[in-house]
């Protein structure tokens, strides 16, 4: 089942990927503004309504999002992510989507990267720029030990 690309365009070609693959969860990830992966998860029976009303979540245990008072929020999520998750094992298999985060009302949630992102490559759109995006993950391996030790010498840094 690694193999398996989904091309999703909207809610029925998920629900159908579910149904079809034997999804047992599907969980939905988002960052906090300082760009740490949440997630939560949801049963295939909840993924309908989770399309139509979003999910809501304490957003209050988020670092960065919200104070106690204000804490509800939404995860509404995006089909065009859905995508296995890898690593889990193949016999009961997870998918996950990303998600816009709004608030109750169902505005944008002005924390969400993802509206950040879409608000800011608007503004450059209308100056008449091109906005390119290139995130990438980087990291650095070091021995275990008491003082860190560098274990490669790529002299990226």
């Amino acid at each position: 089942m690694e193999s398996i690309i989904f091309n999703c365009k909207n809610a029925d070609d998920v629900l159908k990927a579910v149904h079809d693959n034997n999804i047992s969860f599907v969980q939905f990830w988002f960052v906090d503004i300082l760009g740490t992966l949440k997630s939560f998860q949801i049963t295939p029976s909840e993924l309908e309504n989770a399309f139509e009303e979003g999910m809501g979540f304490d957003g209050s245990s988020i670092q960065g999002f919200c104070r106690i008072h204000e804490s509800d929020m939404v995860a509404f999520p995006d089909p065009t992510t859905f995508q296995l998750v890898s690593w889990r094992p193949m016999e009961r298999p997870v998918a996950r989507m990303f998600c816009d985060i709004k608030n109750p009302d169902g505005t944008p949630y002005e924390g969400d990267s993802r509206y950040a992102l879409r608000k800011n490559l608007a503004k450059a759109a209308e100056k008449g720029y091109t906005f390119y995006v290139g995130p990438e993950l980087e990291f650095f391996l070091f021995a275990n030990s008491e003082e860190p030790k560098i274990l490669d010498r790529g002299g990226d840094f």
